[in-house]
């Protein structure tokens, strides 16, 4: 049987496992009768099958699932959370000075969380918390030029030419760095809003750049990571990132 060929698995209700939809119900992926819908119209694969026969059971604990070529995560040992990192807060679990860091945020949870990246102390907005370690090194790993936006008020009145000047990029004490989009949201003469999006993990980058260019930054709040987005999220609040949202993720950086 070749790769992807739709397979009835019948005799498999009766083995031990858990039902297929539930299972997807279960992470988030849709209500049970969205996921039985998925099932079949041969948009779930277990295991690298197509499988169309609702009343399949699996392991949850062994099998790989996706729907849509995305992996679902099953495992509910791992967590991913999304943070609003409040202004002059420490990207950090724990601090030897006493700072106010992450820890505060994540005390009720029984998980050890890492938090993915940084955010500088007087940057607020998204930073990812998770104790899944592969997709944490992948998220932070230069290789897989995972991209995050930033919104920024800059002084001065921004010109709507500097968006080619910043996406075709400028030259720092460090090399050469562009943004990957570039956005005037709102130009007066004593300062500006700007969306930014960039790849570069350099430190400070996004204010080094702004900074270079004349327009250094008043404000700056990090409003995407990869694909997860800050939204309607509060400062100091945090929300699970789970279902297709952390498929999504997880395929942006090829798991």
């Amino acid at each position: 049987m070749t790769r992807g060929e739709p397979v009835s698995h019948e005799q498999d209700s009766h083995e031990q496992g858990e039902r297929l939809q539930k299972v997807l119900a279960h992470a988030g992926v849709a209500s049970r009768r969205a996921c039985e819908d998925l099932i079949t119209a041969g948009r779930v694969e277990v295991d690298g099958q197509i499988v169309t026969t609702l009343g399949t059971r699996i392991d949850p604990q062994t099998a790989q699932v996706k729907v849509d070529g995305m992996t679902v995560v099953l495992n509910t040992n791992l967590l991913t959370l999304a943070l609003y990192k409040p202004y002059g807060v420490y990207s950090t679990m724990e601090d030897e000075l006493g700072r106010e860091n992450l820890s505060k945020f994540v005390a009720d949870r029984a998980e050890r969380l890492y938090h993915v990246g940084r955010l500088d102390h007087d940057t607020e907005g998204l930073i990812l918390l998770t104790n899944d370690g592969e997709l944490a090194h992948r998220l932070a790993h230069p290789s897989y030029e995972v991209p995050k936006t930033y919104i920024a008020r800059v002084e001065g009145e921004v010109s709507r030419g500097l968006q080619k000047v910043m996406t075709q990029g400028i030259t720092l004490k460090d090399g050469k760095v562009k943004a990957d989009r570039f956005i005037v949201r709102e130009a007066r003469p004593r300062n500006s809003i700007i969306e930014i999006t960039l790849h570069s993990g350099k430190n400070r980058i996004v204010r080094r750049m702004m900074g270079e260019v004349g327009h250094p930054v008043m404000e700056l709040v990090r409003t995407k990571f990869g694909t997860v987005e800050l939204g309607h999220l509060k400062p100091g609040r945090t929300r699970q990132v789970a279902g297709n949202e952390l498929s999504a993720l997880m395929n942006m950086v090829g798991m």
